[in-house]
């Protein structure tokens, strides 16, 4: 498993200069989702990918605006973890009151530019697709597909979207090729 996260990362990595360990004390960045159904996202996330609650954070509205965030609105952060430690992978969503995002085309991960999809790595891929399925989710396309054995031998990739159709994607073994 450890070689395939590595092949991915090796493939997708673009040429760049090595920062001074010591410029960055947490080197796991903390990823922030403005999300139009907080509830159903937490349940998403938690329920069916497997991510834990952690307390939660409010930024008064002023902060908010001076730092350049929102435009005088208060936010309301809900803390998701995956993993253990000050090294785990925090997701915070947010739904913002009195806002109604807009949607971008989420289509294929080439639709527009940003931040397109997030890649978990799962230890069985059929588990996480049957916690999915409690939640009425379903795998896009003909996933979970099998990863060529360059990558890793028996991994499969299956994509999935989030409530607010943000791709997902879980990476891991299958209990049942």
């Amino acid at each position: 498993m450890r070689r395939l996260v590595l092949a991915l990362v090796a493939c997708s990595a673009l040429p760049c200069l090595a920062a001074e360990p010591a410029a960055f004390p947490r080197t796991t960045i903390d990823l922030g989702c403005v999300v139009s159904d907080l509830d159903a996202s937490v349940r998403f996330y938690t329920e069916g990918i497997g991510f834990r609650s952690l307390p939660g954070f409010s930024v008064e509205a002023p902060l908010a605006a001076d730092a350049g965030l929102t435009d005088t609105k208060r936010l309301d952060v809900t803390v998701l973890v995956l993993g253990e430690g000050e090294q785990a992978t925090r997701l915070k969503l947010m739904q913002v009151a009195g806002t109604a995002p807009r949607r971008g085309d989420n289509e294929f991960i080439h639709s527009h530019t940003g931040f397109r999809y997030l890649t978990i790595v799962v230890a069985d891929t059929d588990a996480a697709l049957a916690r999915l399925a409690k939640l009425g989710v379903k795998p896009l396309a003909k996933s979970p597909v099998a990863l060529p054995d360059q990558l890793g031998k028996d991994l499969f990739l299956t994509c999935v979207r989030d409530p607010d159709g943000n791709l997902i994607e879980l990476l891991g073994p299958r209990a049942t090729p």
